[in-house]
C-alpha cells in the first residue's frame, strides 16, 4: 500500500467521538475569530444568575469557564454526560424567561422564538454561528459547486433575531484560513463535521481524496452575535 493509502485507512479507522478536533493536531490548523469568544462568555458568565449553553456538546466550554453562576444548564441533542438536558427538534424543554445569559457556539441552527422564550427581561444570546461557504473548498472538492442561499449569513441572523424581538447589540463576520496538511485530516474533519458533505464514505471518495495535493488550503467564515430581550 501507499503513504497516502495508510493515511486514508488510519483516518477512516480513527475514533470520532463527541466534539473532539484533538486527532488533527499537527494535521490541520484554523485561525480564530478576533473577538475571542470563551473569554466574552466567561466575562458574562461572571455575572449571570441563570446560564443556558445551547447545543453544548460535550460541554467542554462550560467546563472552561472560571465563575459559573448558580444555575447552569447544558442542551444537547445526544446525552454526552449526566447533568445535560437531552433535546431534539427546535423546542427546549425549559420554561419562559429562565436564563438571564443564553450561549450557543456553532449552532447547527438557530430557533431564535425558542431563545427569545427562555431569557428573562433584559437576558442576553451570545453566540459564534459558523457563516454561510465555510469550508467551502474543502466540500465543492468532492461535490462541485455548492448553491446559492442566504443561510447563515450574519444579515439573516439579524433579521430573524429582531423578528422576535430581539435586539442586536453587537454582529461581527470574519473570514479565516484553515489548511489541512494531509489526506487523513480532510478524512477526519469530514467524518465529524458531516454537513460539509451529507453523503461522505472513503469508500466513495476515494479517488478524490487521493487526488488531493496538501497543503490544502480552505476558509473558514464565523460570526458572534450579541442580542437582547426588551
Amino acid at each position: 500500500m501507499s503513504e497516502v493509502d495508510d493515511l486514508i485507512d488510519e483516518a477512516a479507522a480513527a475514533p470520532t467521538v463527541g466534539w473532539d478536533f484533538s486527532w488533527l493536531d499537527g494535521r490541520a490548523t484554523e485561525a480564530r475569530p478576533s473577538w475571542h469568544f470563551r473569554e466574552r462568555v466567561a466575562e458574562r458568565a461572571a455575572h449571570a444568575h441563570a446560564l443556558l449553553d445551547i447545543e453544548c456538546g460535550d460541554g467542554r466550554l462550560l467546563d472552561s469557564i472560571p465563575h459559573l453562576p448558580p444555575l447552569v444548564v447544558g442542551v444537547e441533542d445526544y446525552q454526552p454526560r449526566p447533568g445535560m438536558v437531552c433535546a431534539t427538534g427546535a423546542a427546549l424543554p425549559l420554561r419562559d424567561a429562565s436564563f438571564d445569559l443564553v450561549i450557543s457556539r456553532h449552532p447547527v441552527a438557530a430557533h431564535w422564538d425558542e431563545i427569545a422564550r427562555v431569557l428573562t427581561p433584559g437576558g442576553t444570546y451570545v453566540a459564534q454561528h459558523v457563516g454561510a461557504r465555510s469550508a467551502a473548498a474543502v466540500g465543492e472538492w468532492f461535490v462541485g459547486p455548492w448553491p446559492a442561499s442566504d443561510a447563515r449569513t450574519p444579515e439573516r441572523a439579524r433579521r430573524e433575531a429582531e423578528g422576535v424581538g430581539l435586539e442586536v447589540l453587537d454582529l461581527r463576520y470574519e473570514e479565516l484560513p484553515m489548511v489541512f496538511y494531509d489526506v487523513g485530516a480532510v478524512i477526519y474533519f469530514l467524518r465529524l463535521v458531516v454537513w460539509i458533505v451529507p453523503d461522505f464514505t472513503v469508500a466513495k471518495y476515494r479517488d478524490r481524496l487521493a487526488a488531493m495535493t496538501f497543503p490544502f488550503h480552505a476558509t473558514s467564515t464565523r460570526f458572534l452575535i450579541e442580542a437582547r430581550r426588551a
